[in-house]
């Protein structure tokens, strides 16, 4: 090894040997090398009302290599497996496609890739990550950046301190891997966390110096937040005991990024003790703004059949099912026809949403939870 380990790298390549070992001693005992990889899928999902988010179920699938129909994505699960221990021992980290080209190759003697493109690779590596139990960025590899802070907050990633009230009009490019070996929390005089949709949003925000002016930390995560930027949201929730708000669209996307950071998300259930933020609150847009805040007519987007549809499965939902304030809000929205961006607030004025809308929703304690 490059260096020796610290404890969370101890702790993923320790699992590693435990699964090499098991499938050697399977091999050696002239018996079918399997693994049980716990089952992502809806139905192998619950929601806890105590810890209020989502659970993985105990379901598996076992994938067996002398199962005709299995053995291709048994080997490429020990492929992914044998190419994060390489990086761990290393201490080197590498993003999905560098990890999909690390490992892209032609089996010997034969004309068969190990992987024939990304699509093929991403969900193996989302199978060893839960079959480990393992954060994606405990493994090393990591997303393209794509999220955002600035605020009173100052942080010292990989040994450089940055002070997060004094990076421009940029702000902080929030890594994929923000785990405490990574990022430590120097200083924070912040109140709570503001966490909007779109970086075009934050930008407004930032501009108007709304951080400064409210004593917040500000960040997005443009878009659907990656893993990265929900796991700073769930640290500076939890460490720094901030209150965090979300700032979305008036439509199923934005209900859906907030379910997400609030319960977890489905498809990654297993992660959603180290990610969910039970206590977020939705502060807007809400399906009432367009009359509240008296938006014209040109800011009216149409539902179409799929945002219909979509809005009925979020209203669904266990976490939202029974909660009259959320089966209202969406009842409203699929009764007025139209869907609102947080930017149409922008036709009342360029500083409507940083200097009256978010103010006056956050001293009226105006939100949803």
């Amino acid at each position: 090894m490059a260096t020796k380990l610290n404890t969370r790298d101890a702790k993923t390549r320790k699992r590693l040997v435990e699964l090499a070992d098991a499938v050697a001693a399977a091999a050696e005992r002239g018996r079918d090398p399997h693994v049980d990889i716990p089952a992502r899928t809806l139905s192998n999902v619950r929601y806890n009302k105590t810890k209020r988010f989502i659970e993985m179920g105990r379901n598996t699938n076992r994938r067996q290599l002398f199962n005709l129909s299995q053995a291709k994505t048994f080997m490429q699960t020990m492929l992914v497996a044998q190419g994060v221990s390489e990086l761990i021992a290393e201490q080197k980290t590498l993003s999905i496609r560098g990890l999909f080209y690390r490992l892209k190759h032609d089996v010997k003697g034969t004309k068969e890739p190990t992987f024939e493109d990304q699509a093929e690779c991403d969900p193996v590596i989302e199978d060893v990550e839960v079959l480990l139990n393992s954060l994606r960025e405990e493994l090393h590899v990591f997303a393209d950046l794509r999220g955002g802070m600035v605020g009173n907050l100052v942080l010292v990633d990989s040994g450089d301190e940055i002070d997060c009230s004094r990076l421009g009009s940029g702000g902080y490019a929030m890594p994929s891997i923000v785990e405490p070996e990574v990022i430590q929390f120097r200083k924070c005089d912040a109140e709570f966390v503001l966490h909007v949709e779109k970086g075009t949003v934050w930008q407004r925000f930032n501009e108007d110096k709304f951080w400064r002016k409210n004593n917040c930390i500000l960040t997005h995560g443009g878009g659907q937040p990656p893993r990265g930027v929900r796991r700073m949201l769930y640290r500076l929730h939890n460490e720094l005991k901030l209150p965090v708000y979300c700032l979305l669209d008036n439509d199923p996307w934005g209900y859906y990024i907030y379910s997400v950071i609030k319960q977890g998300s489905i498809n990654l259930a297993f992660e959603s003790q180290r990610m969910a933020i039970p206590d977020a609150r939705f502060l807007g847009i809400r399906s009432i703004d367009f009359e509240r805040c008296g938006l014209s007519d040109s800011v009216k987007i149409a539902l179409s059949d799929t945002d219909r549809k979509r809005a009925k499965q979020i209203a669904g939902y266990p976490w939202f099912a029974h909660k009259a304030a959320w089966q209202k809000e969406i009842k409203r929205l699929l009764d007025n026809g139209f869907k609102l961006e947080v930017e149409a607030l922008i036709s009342r004025d360029i500083s409507y949403v940083t200097e009256q809308y978010t103010p006056e929703r956050l001293k009226a304690k105006d939100w949803l939870d």
